[in-house]
């Protein structure tokens, strides 16, 4: 009995120490220790298969209206983005869309370069040359310099590179197209224009030249301008171009 009465006594002289706490503030405590429901799985999948099959980046909105109305798609976004880092493959936000990328530290191992080389015939060399020199020029005109005939293929050859193209018609019977060289032609050779071509100096120097060639050799001055005998040709003239052109029988050169 004394005992009872002596635990009585110390809990009155010390109230504070048996005071319940205010029921307002522990429930405060929970709201505030509570977690975010987990991400919904499923929905994880959804996403995850949408921004994999998707080509471009997609927008936040775009991904929502695939998803239930009460999926969170911010937070979805954010645990697929931290579930695939450090992987090989990353999701990463640009512009304001989301998109799957390569991790940044292993791009190198999908660059893959390769230079094709394609060696030019001689005679490809040759008509690239009196193209280049005496344009405009016509076939007729280059089978006479080089004094055999020319084949589709080489001339062909010579365009599929980017080095010449149909630059017009000549004002002749039959308006045979002319060929002159290109932009590409220009950069790959380092020209700033078709007047920069060689001239018999540096030709000689090079030693494409005789020291002393024949009286008559001049080097023509080529020229991008329309030639006064020339119309410029229309890229609608191709089909009619084509159906001209008749079989050709194998080169001689």
């Amino acid at each position: 009995m004394n005992r009872i009465i002596r635990i009585r006594e110390a809990e009155m002289s010390h109230p504070a120490e048996v005071q319940l706490e205010n029921p307002d503030s522990a429930q405060d405590d929970s709201f505030s220790t509570e977690t975010a429901p987990a991400p919904d799985p499923a929905h994880l999948r959804v996403l995850e298969a949408l921004l994999f099959a998707s080509a471009d980046a997609v927008e936040e909105q775009a991904l929502a209206r695939m998803l239930p109305g009460q999926a969170d798609i911010r937070a979805l976004l954010e645990e697929l983005r931290r579930h695939y880092e450090g992987r090989g493959v990353n999701l990463v936000k640009v512009a304001g869309k989301w998109q799957f990328r390569t991790a940044s530290d292993l791009a190198f191992l999908l660059r893959k370069q390769a230079v094709e080389e394609r060696k030019l015939s001689r005679a490809a060399i040759e008509t690239l040359a009196i193209i280049g020199y005496h344009q405009p020029v016509t076939r007729a005109e280059i089978e006479d310099i080089r004094g055999v005939m020319v084949s589709k293929g080489t001339v062909d050859s010579l365009m599929e590179a980017g080095w010449v193209r149909i630059r017009g018609r000549r004002r002749t019977p039959g308006r045979p197209v002319t060929y002159g060289t290109t932009e590409a032609f220009l950069t790959h050779f380092g020209l700033e224009n078709i007047g920069d071509l060689p001239g018999m100096d540096e030709l000689k120097a090079a030693g494409f030249l005789d020291a002393v060639p024949p009286s008559s050799f001049i080097v023509p001055n080529p020229s991008d301008a329309l030639a006064p005998d020339e119309d410029p040709y229309e890229a609608e003239e191709e089909i009619e171009l084509l159906s001209e052109t008749p079989g050709e029988s194998p080169p001689n050169e």
